[in-house]
């Protein structure tokens, strides 16, 4: 075995690292609470080359490997996971065109997709369907050479960006069981009757929008059906979930990081009866827990990566990276806070943010407790086991 990144991958988080010092961290808490949105920094990433990732390189993108996208969702996490988020939803259904679409949509889309010329995100979640996919009611009924869309989607990151948005639908609601009649379309922006109608606040995750959209009557080409054939949304959209997992636990690595980073700084410089409250054994177990949970987490986010690398079938350890990774994230941040005292309690200090932005890391891609029944069904099925 072996831990150590390649020279590779090593030149690529030093290149992240140094642009998230110097361009996310000294704006992301001011930015942040005027809400602002980060054009400036998406600009930056967009010539870093970092929305063409997980894009193949005959369309223009890298190519890149699972432990560098995971590595890119890490460092800049650090900074600001709300930034993360833009490049999140826009990897996973890049991800998805590249594997799933035809050929077709792949010269149509991913070249410009690459360079950050256009964006992306997905619409699964619905006011009434967020765990439960298979209940979903946005219909697309076949017209002649068309598709008719209607419903509504909720929590949609990047839904004011997104050209194309691949949006989960119902193309056949009397088939059984209800997943095979699931498709995914493509729906171009500015198609008329699709409107996205409100930004939802939210308690962190900002920097990007979270947008409810709406479907009238909106009419789609059958060309823009995902891969072409009707039916293979829902495998479409799991296989991407298992990458979107791995996103997570990247994040999480991210702000527990942070973090720890923050509570180890704050531990050094904060005076008590005399000395550093680093001197004092209560403060030194907190920080030992956290450091050990960290690295822990990262252990087990990267063998995740590494599986997905191989081309292995990886519910099992994503699930496993994204659970312990987003429990670590807010247990990180709730240990910095108490190091931190009332300061962590402070909007003038990072650590109140990180923990805003922690909880949806237990929250998003599929709850903890939907985790561990992922990873339970793989392990009764037999397609994991735990141990080497």
């Amino acid at each position: 075995m072996d831990f150590r990144l390649t020279d590779d991958q090593e030149q690529f988080r030093s290149m992240l690292r140094t642009f998230v010092d110097k361009e996310i961290v000294p704006v992301a808490r001011e930015w942040e609470q005027a809400g602002r949105y980060p054009t400036e920094i998406v600009e930056q990433m967009k010539q870093l080359g970092l929305f063409g990732l997980m894009i193949p390189e005959e369309y223009g993108g890298a190519a890149a490997d699972f432990t560098s996208f995971t590595l890119m969702f890490e460092e800049i996490a650090r900074g600001w996971m709300g930034v993360a988020g833009i490049l999140g939803s826009h990897s996973l259904s890049c991800w998805m065109i590249a594997r799933h679409g035809t050929d077709e949509q792949k010269r149509r889309y991913l070249p410009d997709l690459a360079t950050g010329k256009r964006r992306t995100g997905i619409a699964l979640t619905e006011p009434d369907a967020g765990t439960d996919l298979q209940g979903i009611r946005t219909t697309a009924v076949r017209d002649g050479d068309e598709y008719v869309v209607n419903g509504a989607k909720m929590w949609i990151t990047n839904a004011r960006y997104a050209d194309p948005l691949p949006v989960l639908v119902k193309t056949d609601r009397t088939t059984t069981p209800a997943h095979k009649g699931m498709s995914v379309l493509l729906i171009d922006a500015n198609t008329p009757g699709f409107r996205v109608t409100k930004d939802i606040p939210k308690l962190g995750y900002k920097g990007t929008e979270s947008c409810e959209v709406v479907f009238e009557d909106v009419r789609v080409p059958v060309g823009n059906l995902l891969g072409g054939s009707e039916g293979r949304g829902m495998q479409q959209v799991l296989s991407a979930l298992e990458v979107g997992r791995l996103n997570i636990a990247g994040r999480s690595l991210g702000i527990a990081q942070r973090a720890y980073d923050e509570a180890l700084a704050y531990s050094r410089e904060r005076q008590a009866f005399g000395k550093p409250i680093a001197d004092f054994q209560a403060i030194q177990i907190r920080l030992a827990e956290t450091a050990t949970q960290l690295q822990a987490a990262r252990l087990m986010t990267y063998w995740s990566a590494t599986a997905l690398d191989r081309g292995e079938r990886s519910d099992l350890q994503t699930g496993m990276a994204k659970l312990f990774s987003s429990e670590i994230a807010l247990q990180a941040a709730q240990e910095s806070m108490r190091i931190h005292g009332g300061y962590g309690y402070s909007a003038e200090f990072e650590i109140e943010r990180l923990y805003r932005d922690s909880i949806l890391m237990t929250i998003g891609e599929g709850t903890s407790d939907i985790m561990r029944t992922v990873i339970a069904k793989s392990l009764v099925a037999g397609k994991g086991k735990v141990g080497w």
